[in-house]
């Protein structure tokens, strides 16, 4: 493909992922609170979008509980820092299965999967402008543990997600999933403009060479807006291969817990980071209302 970029890209802020990271770093934030504040020093480093999930006060463990969420939105949208609110609806499809000479009976341990009216429930209560759709069923490092979201699971989930008004960000692990995605832009399911965000070095996904990259890169049809990002040491990297393939940019301790080798990261100086590779680069950096511009968003109060 040719190297076109953009003018201007976004930055997306993924403040506290899913993962057991809440252990490996002081930084990682736990609390609603603790959460709101650190999307919005993202914000106030260059974010212009912030993706959240929650997780459990006291032990930091990922949760899908409604009014953690409901109390990460308030807090945000009260602030008067401005900045567009990107919520997961990726929990609820954990499957754990046991040994493999006796996969079933399910581990009770990790296992949860519920149906598509729970897992966007928080949705619903919080009206973000945007939230994230997992767009494939796959395996995750974890020996037993599989991310499950069937086609009918997903149609339910985007078409639910469409009804309420909210933009969704196709997450893209793999090229099966962009496959896919593009199935539910065909069948009318999720509406124009389409984002997708390619998770790129997430095992068992695409890997993140840049090879592997630009066939997902290539996979995106040319009227889609997208963004990337890569776990680990290569994210900044990342940021860089995201705005020479025509994307935007995603940085945050979700994905990366250090700034620099020995020294562990805030989200805000992860994304002063990647400002300032974007702009060495010549590249200017999006405000929240050109994004909502772009992304035809509509910014609503708490139901």
């Amino acid at each position: 493909m040719p190297l076109a970029l953009r003018k201007k890209v976004f930055i997306t802020a993924a403040v506290t992922g899913s993962g057991s990271t809440q252990d490996r770093s002081d930084k990682v934030p736990r609390s609603p609170q603790q959460i709101a504040e650190s999307a919005i020093d993202a914000a106030r480093a260059g974010a212009a979008v912030v993706h959240c999930h929650v997780r459990d006060p006291d032990t930091g463990v990922p949760s899908r509980d409604v009014h953690l969420y409901r109390e990460v939105v308030e807090r945000i949208r009260g602030s008067e820092v401005d900045v567009v609110v990107n919520l997961t609806a990726g929990m609820g499809g954990d499957l754990v299965f046991g040994p493999t000479d006796a996969p079933l009976p399910l581990k009770s341990e990790g296992t949860d999967m519920v149906s598509a009216a729970e897992r966007v429930a928080h949705l619903e209560a919080c009206l973000p402008e945007i939230a994230t759709l997992d767009c494939g069923t796959m395996n995750f490092a974890e020996a037993d543990y599989v991310m499950t979201n069937t086609p009918g699971m997903l149609r339910d989930m985007a078409q639910r997600m469409t009804d309420l008004g909210i933009q969704i960000e196709i997450e893209a692990f793999d090229t099966g999933h962009l496959w896919f995605a593009k199935e539910l832009v065909k069948e009318g399911i999720i509406p124009a403009p389409v984002m997708v965000q390619l998770c790129m070095g997430v095992p068992w996904g695409a890997p993140d060479d840049l090879n592997t990259f630009m066939a997902m890169v290539n996979n995106v049809p040319s009227d889609w807006v997208h963004s990337a990002f890569a776990i680990g040491r290569h994210q900044m990297a990342y940021v860089a291969a995201a705005v020479l393939s025509g994307g935007n940019v995603r940085v945050g301790l979700e994905d990366n817990l250090w700034l620099d080798k020995g020294r562990l990261a805030t989200n805000a100086e992860l994304v002063e980071r990647a400002a300032t590779i974007i702009r060495a680069m010549g590249v200017e950096i999006m405000t929240p209302a050109e994004v909502r511009n772009e992304l035809n968003l509509t910014e609503r109060a708490l139901p």
